[in-house]
């Protein structure tokens, strides 16, 4: 069967503007909601975010989520009530169980250049899990021209940090002009350009910021057309068992 393929131009997006802070959402966010783009599989947030010099997110509550943060450019104080502080760049794989409950902060470390990463929220197996936090650093080398699995809970596969749900994982890579890569074949899968523009084969070009959902991803080759950077969700269940 092939796959269904539902392309989400940049331009779509929801987007939430303050004096510090542009985030563009690719599922409904806070006051952004749309009834009928809520999740893709088990993916209920992909925001992609810009945030000024010395500003940032204040102390804030979260519970029952596996947060993933991936910085394209520039530095994230991450400072959480478990005691972990530390600062997340480029390469740096990030994930947050929010479990039980947990309060964290996130502010740009730099006094002077802005800092622009990409935020994912996935559900977990179980709620109520204790709170933890992972970092791992991924080596350049690995993530250029080749599909970088980052975070995964599904059994037996390797990634740099793990996640508490055993049907989802998070695959990255850099990519030169003219490199490309194969998409993982899986019931559902998430395609985001987070830099650059590709050539998603069967379906054209694709720029900073176009999304792609596959339900019965089959495995399609991705090809860069200038330096680009790529973030993919391999999920093999949906939300609930409802929907997309």
């Amino acid at each position: 069967m092939p796959a269904n393929v539902e392309l989400r131009r940049a331009a779509e997006r929801a987007v939430t503007t303050t004096p510090w802070l542009k985030s563009r959402h690719s599922f409904s966010f806070g006051d952004h909601y749309e009834p009928d783009n809520t999740h893709h599989g088990l993916l209920l947030v992909n925001n992609d975010d810009s945030v000024q010099p010395a500003s940032g997110f204040d102390t804030h509550p979260h519970r029952d989520m596996e947060i993933v943060t991936w910085v394209l450019r520039g530095e994230l104080m991450h400072q959480d009530s478990m005691g972990n502080r530390g600062v997340i760049y480029p390469g740096l794989a990030q994930r947050m169980s929010a479990g039980s409950g947990i309060l964290h902060s996130e502010k740009n470390d730099s006094l002077t250049e802005p800092v622009h990463f990409v935020q994912m929220w996935v559900t977990p197996d179980e709620t109520a899990v204790s709170p933890s936090y992972q970092q791992h650093e991924i080596d350049d080398g690995l993530l250029s021209s080749n599909l970088v699995t980052i975070a995964s809970g599904i059994p037996g596969r390797e990634a740099a940090i793990t996640l508490h749900n055993r049907d989802a994982a998070l695959h990255g890579a850099r990519l030169h002009p003219a490199a490309a890569v194969n998409l993982p074949a899986a019931p559902y899968l998430h395609l985001f350009v987070a830099r650059g523009r590709v050539n998603l084969e069967g379906a054209g070009e694709l720029n900073e910021g176009d999304a792609v959902r596959f339900n019965d991803s089959d495995g399609r080759r991705v090809t860069a057309e200038d330096s680009s950077e790529v973030l993919i969700w391999e999920m093999h269940t949906k939300l609930g068992g409802q929907g997309t």
